[in-house]
C-alpha cells in the first residue's frame, strides 16, 4: 500500500513541477494530497489552522488582542503528540561533522536542528523546530510579523531584542568592525515544557531573537505574515556587542537605565554553523480551506478533483 502511494504522489508531483506557475503553491497542496487517506477535522492541529485561517491576512494587518489571547489559549494545550512527535530524552551532543563549506575546515561538534514544515500560505506559517542539546539559532528578525511561539518538550533558553526608537546607529569602531544600531533587552529567560505561549511583535516582546537548547527540545511556530523577501519581509541575522564595546554619542545616553539591559547589533551573514535539516511531518494533516482549493486550481490549472481522482486510480491499480 505504501509503495502505492508514493508512486501516486510521485506522479501527481511530477504533475504539479511541470507548471512552473504553482510550485509555491506545493506545500500548501501537499498537505490536501494527504487528506485522500486522513482526515483530521478534530485534530488540534486542524483547530489551529481554521483558527489562524480566520484571524491573519497576507497583509498582516494586527490581530486583535482578543484573536491573540484566543490563539495562545489554543496553543497552550498542544503537546508533542499532538504533532506527531516523541519527547526525546537522550542527550544528543557527540555528533561531530565538517562544515558544509568546502572553504571552512572547522568540525562542528552538534547534530543539526530539525525543521518540519506543517502547513504553510500568503498568511501565516505552521512549522516545528526540533533542537539536539547545545544547538543554537543565532539571533535574527522577523521584519513586519508577529510569531507565536510554544515549547513542546525540553528547555529552550530564549534572549531577545527589541530595537531602541528613535534608531540610533554608531559608524564603524574601526577595521574589522561593522556600523551598529541600539537595541533593548526584553527577554532573557529559560523555557522549560509545559510553559505558556510566547508572541513576539512587529516592534515589542522581543522581535529579535535566538534560541540555545539546554536539553534536547522542540517548539511549534506560528509565523503570521511568513518571511518573504518579495514583500520586504527578509530574514537577517545578527551578532550583539555589548553596550560598552562602542563610545556613546548620537544620542546613544541610556541615563539610569542599566548598561547590561541594551546591546549594539551588527547586520551579519547567514552564519555558517547554522545547520538544518528537513524533518518529515508525522502528525495529523491539515484538511484545507476550500479557498486554498481554488487559489491553487487558479494558479495552477490543476483541479483538485482531477488530482484526487487520479490517486484513486493509482491506489486501485
Amino acid at each position: 500500500m505504501f509503495s502505492k502511494w508514493r508512486n501516486a504522489t510521485d506522479k501527481v508531483r511530477k504533475l504539479v513541477l511541470e507548471n512552473q506557475t504553482c510550485l509555491p503553491f506545493t506545500r500548501c497542496f501537499r498537505n490536501h494530497v494527504n487528506m485522500v487517506e486522513q482526515q483530521s477535522s478534530s485534530s488540534k492541529v486542524q483547530a489551529l489552522y481554521e483558527l489562524c485561517k480566520k484571524t491573519f491576512t497576507p497583509s498582516g494587518v494586527p490581530a486583535s488582542s482578543h484573536a491573540i489571547q484566543k490563539l495562545c489559549s489554543l496553543l497552550d494545550t498542544v503537546g508533542p503528540a499532538d504533532v506527531g512527535l516523541k519527547e526525546e530524552h537522550q542527550d544528543d551532543r557527540g555528533h561531530g561533522f565538517l562544515g558544509l563549506s568546502r572553504l571552512s575546515s572547522v568540525v562542528r561538534w552538534a547534530q543539526p536542528i530539525t525543521y518540519v514544515d506543517i502547513y504553510e500560505c500568503d498568511s501565516f506559517t505552521m512549522c516545528i523546530f526540533c533542537f539536539p542539546t547545545s544547538s543554537v539559532i543565532p539571533l535574527h528578525d522577523h521584519p513586519s510579523m508577529t510569531v507565536f511561539s510554544k515549547v513542546l518538550y525540553g528547555s529552550l533558553h530564549v534572549k531577545a531584542y527589541d530595537w531602541v526608537e528613535p534608531a540610533c546607529y554608531q559608524k564603524s569602531k574601526g577595521p574589522g568592525y561593522p556600523a551598529v544600531r541600539l537595541a533593548k533587552l526584553t527577554v532573557d529567560k529559560t523555557l522549560t515544557a509545559p510553559c505558556g505561549t510566547s508572541v513576539l511583535y512587529p516592534k515589542s516582546a522581543g522581535n529579535l531573537h535566538c534560541f540555545t537548547a539546554v536539553t534536547p527540545c522542540a517548539m511549534l511556530d506560528i509565523l503570521t505574515p511568513p518571511y518573504s523577501e518579495d514583500a520586504g519581509r527578509k530574514c537577517t541575522y545578527y551578532h550583539d556587542y555589548p553596550y560598552s564595546t562602542f563610545s556613546i554619542g548620537n544620542g546613544a545616553e541610556i541615563g539610569d537605565e542599566k548598561v547590561d539591559d541594551y546591546a549594539w547589533l551588527a547586520e551579519i551573514e547567514t552564519p555558517d554553523d547554522l545547520y538544518m535539516r528537513q524533518g518529515a511531518y508525522t502528525g495529523p494533516h491539515v484538511q484545507i480551506a476550500t479557498q486554498d482549493h481554488a487559489i491553487f486550481e487558479s494558479k495552477c490549472n490543476i483541479p483538485t478533483g482531477e488530482v484526487i481522482e487520479m490517486l484513486k486510480f493509482e491506489l486501485d491499480g
